[in-house]
């Protein structure tokens, strides 16, 4: 259940309108780094969180600002818009330089799709979308992500920040700036909270670490004869989880004698194909239901095994 409070959790009033600035806004609040994102990310990293108690807690705290902060700039760019043009003349604009500067930055979707509203839309008008969001359950690898969208929210906001002189405008990016500095500092130490709590052991995503390869997952390869990389702190010292010491190879060769070749391809789709690999198979609906079968054999087997 959601509660909602008819204030806003700071305040949203700019000095004078400006649709310009309301178009440049956009970006954060529909933009792939923007509100919409860390607000839908966190709420569906909370409501698919198994573990309850403070995690589960804290993930949902923070996702319910994120709805308040999305709240916040979509009144900021309604009053950025309040006198802005809904219908003018290029007769009207010629005889108004201040019309005609006002129309030239006003995104047309602010007077034609939303009547003088902010959009879920990014910059340039591109609507927002659910590809934009980390949820995968996994709270370590969420966290990280987590960190990265904030880091990239708060930049964004702390440019926009330098392109306005509007003191109202300010004020709300100066609490948004800082609340995004300490949501970053929150998910990583959340990720402290996780190892001290035993759900992972080096703060590193390493599920089926049983299966590595076990020498390429403490191995940087250069791919370049004059790369200065490995002059990097990542290039040498042991591992972050300690176990292993970096191997640092210059000028990497290929591990394989495998060429990046498919099989033949089938004749009836018309590939052009020299016949190097030999014919192709037909695919046939029988040719399916024979490789079905065959994968339920192989993996009967492989059981039994």
């Amino acid at each position: 259940m959601f509660k909602h409070v008819d204030y806003l959790q700071f305040q949203a009033k700019p000095e004078k309108p400006d649709a310009l600035l309301a178009r440049k806004m956009q970006e954060l609040v529909g933009g792939q780094f923007g509100e919409m994102t860390v607000m839908m990310q966190y709420l569906w990293q909370g409501w698919s969180c198994r573990v309850p108690g403070k995690y589960k807690d804290m993930i949902m705290d923070i996702a319910t600002e994120e709805i308040g902060h999305v709240e916040m700039l979509t009144t900021m760019l309604a009053r950025l818009l309040e006198g802005a043009p809904g219908e003018a003349t290029e007769k009207a604009a010629a005889a108004n330089p201040l019309l005609a500067a006002v129309l030239g930055g006003q995104s047309p979707q602010h007077a034609i799709v939303s009547g003088g509203s902010a959009l879920p839309r990014d910059s340039e008008g591109t609507p927002w979308n659910t590809g934009y969001i980390v949820a995968s359950g996994n709270l370590l690898s969420d966290f990280r992500s987590n960190v990265a969208a904030e880091a990239q929210s708060r930049l964004m906001t702390s440019r926009v920040y330098n392109m306005t002189d509007d003191r109202g405008v300010k004020d709300m990016l100066q609490f948004n700036l800082a609340r995004d500095t300490y949501h970053q500092q929150q998910w990583l130490l959340g990720i402290e909270q996780l190892i001290e709590d035993g759900f992972t052991e080096s703060g590193i995503e390493d599920s089926n670490r049983e299966n590595e390869h076990p020498e390429a997952n403490h191995t940087f390869y250069s791919f370049d004869p004059a790369s200065t990389a490995g002059e990097g702190r990542w290039a040498r010292g042991t591992t972050l989880d300690g176990k292993e010491e970096i191997i640092y190879v210059q000028d990497a060769q290929p591990l394989t004698d495998d060429k990046p070749l498919g099989p033949a391809p089938d004749p009836k789709l018309y590939v052009t194909y020299d016949g190097s690999q030999g014919p192709g198979k037909p695919g046939t609906g029988a040719g399916a239901h024979a490789q079905g079968m065959a994968n339920v054999v192989n993996k009967i087997k492989g059981a039994l095994d």
